[in-house]
């Protein structure tokens, strides 16, 4: 099935690491008929923003999932990360547990979208804005 994608003008997504960017001025559509590694940018975090614990953690899965010619790298730091997340927030296991399923099932985007709900948690008991 084909995922269709609108980029506002300026609007960027990413497609297998590369970055594509709409400069046309106006909203544009593409279309994806094969199985790729998408980022919307507002999905996409920058390295400098990656300054917390549980954004550490999605930032390595947000690189396992795009560059998959440095996947086991990107894994294990991602593996390391969440192990210290959760013995600091044993609140968390489940999502954590949940985030290990997604990643051993090879489901790197469900991992992330689980990653998200682990960012929102970090926020809850910092209690960041």
């Amino acid at each position: 099935m084909a995922l269709v994608i609108h980029l506002k003008k300026d609007g960027r997504v990413i497609v297998n690491g590369a970055v594509l960017e709409n400069a046309s001025g106006r909203t544009i559509s593409l279309v994806v008929k094969n199985e790729a590694a998408i980022l919307r940018d507002d999905d996409v975090l920058q390295p400098e923003e990656a300054s917390t614990p549980a954004s550490r953690i999605y930032f390595a899965l947000q690189c396992a999932y795009l560059f998959q010619d440095h996947r086991p790298r990107h894994l294990a730091q991602f593996n390391e990360l969440l192990a210290s997340y959760l013995a600091a927030a044993p609140s968390a296991k489940s999502l954590g547990a949940a985030m290990l399923d997604a990643v051993a099932g090879g489901n790197l985007y469900d991992a992330l979208k689980k990653a998200r709900k682990l960012r929102q948690h970090e926020r809850e008991i910092l209690k960041i804005g």
